[in-house]
């Protein structure tokens, strides 16, 4: 695992280093406390490589945990021009959470797993000036989850009757907001 995350960013900093780069973060999900920065650079006359990491460090909202992080590498194709006009996107990454499943809501229940999830995103970026870019963005796609599930309320023991994880599989939206993109060079 070592070896991969220190592949993954020298390969990182050698497009970096040779190529249009951006810094990001998401302005809509940094004004409620949960982070989401990424880097952007290109590989192509109208392609980008982009990947972002979103984090919710909250320990519960609600009395329910909602605790996560997830890590989204994505190849982008522009229409137009790179970093101004509409955009596509396909993703895969992964993730980890302690939170309560949209489907849970309103019970005593919790989930607490790992996943992947593989999808699209549609956006569009704004050049603001030759520094500064806005990128609007909405993706989604599958997300398959692998849990134990716990109760909210003190109740010892898992709610479910499986033996190792439990598996859950849905097609989602899970990406959206509005980075705000940095030139770094």
């Amino acid at each position: 695992m070592k070896n991969i995350i220190l592949l993954s960013s020298f390969f990182l900093l050698t497009l970096a280093s040779n190529a249009q780069t951006y810094l990001k973060i998401n302005g809509l999900s940094a004004i409620v406390g949960v982070p989401q920065v990424g880097i952007e650079t290109s590989i192509g006359a109208k392609s980008t490589f982009s990947v972002d990491v979103f984090a919710s460090f909250w320990k519960s909202f609600d009395e329910k945990p909602m605790q996560a992080v997830m890590v989204t590498p994505e190849y982008r194709y522009h229409f137009k021009e790179k970093n101004n006009g509409i955009y596509m996107g396909i993703h895969t990454g992964g993730d980890i959470y302690a939170l309560q499943k949209w489907n849970y809501w309103g019970t005593n229940k919790y989930e607490k797993g790992l996943g992947y999830h593989i999808g699209a995103t549609i956006g569009y970026q704004k050049k603001l000036n030759n520094k500064f870019v806005l990128d609007a963005f909405l993706g989604g796609g599958w997300h398959q989850g692998f849990y134990k599930g716990y109760y909210t309320d003190g109740t010892p023991g898992r709610y479910e009757k499986v033996r190792k994880y439990n598996k859950s599989g849905e097609w989602l939206p899970y990406r959206g907001g509005i980075m705000i993109s940095y030139k770094l060079n």
